[in-house]
């Protein structure tokens, strides 16, 4: 499991964050913390952490109404949750997890739980390609070495082509607008035009060269697709 897994912790109570996170930077995580559900999304879209540790008693937006929302957001729809509550019935543990959280921890909990209970659900969510190598049609996408191959000869690509070609073949047979690529790939708070989108399609093209360009494939009238099916 990477060392450098991001979580972000979301509780109002800063005595909890503040002991959640020193168990977590022990263990090697980064952290970073939000005390309510406005400022935790705005996080959550500039930065995409890994992982969302989630109170469910909140002021405001509580924590299920929260988790809801991450849900039906494209951008946010598949961060882990582990939502923390001091609920312990199971009517609520059924309500917490068909919300869509992956996991519910009950207070009061010792490090070492959390801990375990996390890297289990990073391991349960991590795609291939996100840690380990990813290949289709003989195209091979390292995520570790950061090298890309194709029929095992190098392809030479620059790092954001990269970090496209890592979402589209994390995320495959499926169309995605230029709007959602610039979430996905580039990132909530960077902005720029939708046509920079078509520029890196042509540049990540090109370096696939003839044998594998057809992998990313044009939506009329939505954006891009990456499939081994030919449209």
């Amino acid at each position: 499991m990477s060392a450098s897994k991001r979580v972000l912790i979301v509780d109002d109570e800063a005595p909890i964050r503040e002991m959640i996170a020193v168990a977590l930077e022990m263990a090697g995580y980064e952290c970073s913390e939000a005390d309510n559900a406005q400022d935790a999304h705005a996080q959550i879209v500039d930065n995409k952490p890994d992982m969302v540790l989630l109170d469910w008693m909140m002021p405001g937006t509580s924590g299920i109404e929260f988790a809801r929302r991450l849900r039906k957001e494209e951008v946010t729809a598949d961060i882990p949750i582990i939502m923390l509550t001091a609920k312990t019935d199971e009517d609520n543990k059924i309500k917490g997890l068909e919300t869509g959280v992956d996991d519910y921890i009950t207070k009061p909990f010792s490090p070492r739980e959390l801990v375990a209970r996390l890297k289990a659900v990073l391991r349960r969510t991590t795609p291939k390609g996100v840690e380990e190598p990813v290949t289709v049609d003989g195209l091979t996408l390292d995520p570790v070495s950061h090298r890309v191959t194709a029929d095992g000869q190098p392809v030479d690509l620059g790092p954001t082509e990269f970090r496209l070609l890592q979402f589209f073949m994390t995320h495959p047979d499926r169309a995605y607008s230029r709007s959602q690529l610039l979430d996905m790939v580039w990132g909530g708070n960077v902005y720029v035009e939708e046509r920079t989108v078509d520029v890196h399609i042509r540049r990540l093209r090109k370096a696939l060269g003839e044998r594998h360009d057809y992998l990313v494939q044009t939506v009329r009238g939505t954006g891009y697709r990456f499939s081994a099916q030919v449209a």
